[in-house]
């Protein structure tokens, strides 16, 4: 795991607020809840900005507390190919917001996609691009129906959605260099997986989105240098990981 991280204390609304220590990705998770809660969103996403290829939603998403569906109808429309959005976040370096003002919401596919999420509760979306230590880019993405964020506002959520996401860039770069060892939830999704259980059940049962279950997975796939999920869960089972 990386180094430790510090507990950076910023002002909002006159009030101190405490990030504290994010050392696991649970850490992570629960300080965009509370991001989500202190500013009225109704949801957040962490999305990778891979190369134009990837034409899936679905796939760029490494955390998100978004309903499914959401998703699987935006990709079903095939929204991702021609999306201003995405592309604007490849080459940014500032946050900005997208709703009924904003310039790119007259272009097609953002009308489409911008509907799509309304219907959701996700009127207005807020893209904050971020990147790793590598210089990798993604982007966290929360969205409501709340009104748009002021200037502090903006400054606050830009700050702690860069230093969360640099701590998740972390973690799962310590989780990759010890190859070996899976975490806690990465085994409890192969001891549920290895039982018969789907995502969809994997989701209900452990309180997680099936982006996040995948991503466990997938990421135990890896470590254990495995080329599918049943090879991962019998490697799984021979070292003695899970029973």
């Amino acid at each position: 795991m990386g180094s430790r991280s510090v507990s950076p204390e910023i002002v909002v609304s006159g009030n101190s607020w405490r990030i504290g220590n994010l050392d696991e990705e649970s850490d992570v998770r629960s300080l965009f809840e509370s991001i989500c809660e202190l500013y009225a969103f109704q949801g957040f996403a962490v999305l990778s900005l891979p190369s134009r290829s990837v034409s899936s939603l679905g796939k760029l998403v490494m955390m998100t507390n978004w309903p499914m569906e959401i998703v699987r109808q935006y990709d079903a429309l095939g929204l991702l190919k021609t999306s201003p959005v995405f592309e604007q976040l490849r080459v940014s370096t500032v946050p900005f917001t997208i709703d009924n003002t904003s310039p790119l919401a007259f272009v097609r596919t953002v009308k489409i996609a911008k509907g799509l999420f309304a219907r959701s509760g996700f009127g207005r979306m807020v893209f904050v691009p971020v990147h790793d230590a590598d210089g990798r880019r993604s982007a966290v993405a929360f969205g409501g129906d709340r009104p748009q964020l002021n200037r502090q506002e903006l400054n606050v959520v830009t700050f702690v959605a860069g230093h969360a996401f640099n701590r998740l860039s972390e973690i799962w770069s310590g989780s990759r260099r010890a190859p070996g060892s899976l975490s806690r939830r990465e085994i409890e999704c192969l001891r549920l997986a290895a039982g018969g259980k789907t995502t969809v059940e994997m989701a209900r049962l452990l309180n997680l989105s099936e982006y996040t279950v995948n991503h466990y997975l997938n990421r135990a796939t890896r470590k254990l240098d495995s080329v599918n999920r049943v090879q991962t869960i019998a490697k799984a089972l021979r070292a003695g990981l899970i029973t």
